[in-house]
């Protein structure tokens, strides 16, 4: 698509208008109940589906096939990330009053990191066309590596902070209590750091760790700025408000980490043959209709495989319960 710079403008202030009535309407600190969580969650489903038919009626249907096919990958990808959020949350005590603003400032903060990878990203595949084969090996490489760390139990690691986190607490200080929403104050005549701000940092910077998967992932799926940027925007925007919906639900979500890693691979392997395909090579290419109905495919087969993992192990500890009971009852007797 080609996208005027009156375009890109209005869409940016489009995005910043919503992200300002998001803040606005959530800026007295309170716990989200599920039922704000839920209507916020569809309302930005929803818009994500109205710039998509937006984008069919002016662009046409390969750019809004792309579009949803990212906005779906990007999505499911940002899923993964609750996991590292939900650890974050608990390593730093942040109250629960409190834990929204934190996560719209640090998905704000993911956001404009991100762009600069959309950015760089695309001005790399526009001069160097080999780079599809390098994205293309690198998700079919983290396909496996998460395989390997799903099947090893990995997801229940303690999070650590990254390198630049604390070099950051070593430099300013960072205060042993919160203090509201305050992200700095003065303590013995110095400006030090508040809990509040070094989580913000930590949920920010960790979601650079993903994107490096989850960029060359929408990259396989189309080479459009445009659409990488807007895709990547409504999933994260809608972060927050999954978050708290689903947060209790993630345990149940035994088999994600498998279903994540059958579409990062199919991606990689899509990468690779569009590498061929740009190099002479004579391979098929997989068309975007295909990538979406794989992916909601793999998405959906991942969701009841989990749940029905999920109810059989319950069912087999609730057996394994009443055994125990039973026993109990019969050495009483």
């Amino acid at each position: 698509m080609d996208i005027s710079l009156t375009v890109w403008v209005l869409t940016i202030g489009g995005l910043a208008a919503l992200i300002a009535v998001d803040f606005l309407i959530g800026r007295k600190p309170h716990e989200v109940s599920i039922k704000e969580a839920g209507i916020w969650t569809v309302v930005w489903i929803t818009l994500a589906g109205v710039f998509g038919l937006g984008l069919l009626v002016f662009g046409g249907g390969r750019p809004a096939g792309e579009f949803f096919a990212g906005f779906i990958t990007e999505k499911s990808l940002s899923v993964d990330n609750l996991f590292v959020f939900v650890l974050i949350m608990a390593k730093f005590a942040v109250p629960a009053r409190y834990q929204q603003r934190v996560l719209l400032v640090g998905v704000l903060i993911a956001l404009m990191l991100r762009a600069v990878f959309i950015a760089a990203g695309a001005a790399i595949l526009a001069g160097f066309s080999w780079v599809f084969f390098l994205f293309g090996v690198f998700l079919i490489w983290t396909a496996w590596k998460l395989i390997q760390e799903a099947r090893a139990g990995k997801e229940d690691e303690e999070y650590e902070e990254n390198r630049l986190l604390k070099a950051a607490e070593r430099r300013f200080g960072v205060t042993d209590r919160y203090h509201g929403t305050k992200l700095w104050i003065r303590q013995n005549g110095k400006r030090v750091m508040t809990p509040m701000l070094v989580v913000m940092l930590a949920i920010g910077t960790t979601d650079v760790l993903f994107a490096l998967d989850s960029i060359p992932a929408i990259f396989g799926l189309t080479q459009d700025p445009y659409i990488v940027f807007t895709a990547n925007a409504f999933a994260l925007m809608g972060l927050r408000q999954l978050y708290f919906l689903i947060g209790g639900l993630l345990e149940k979500l035994v088999h994600l980490s498998y279903g994540l890693s059958v579409i990062l691979g199919f991606i990689g392997v899509k990468l690779v043959l569009h590498a061929l395909h740009e190099s002479g090579v004579h391979v098929p290419q997989i068309s975007i209709p295909v990538s979406l109905g794989v992916i909601c495919a793999v998405l959906v087969v991942t969701t009841v495989t989990s749940l029905t993992a999920g109810r059989r192990q319950a069912a087999v500890e609730a057996a394994r319960s009443e055994d125990e009971t039973t026993a109990k009852d019969s050495v009483d007797a």
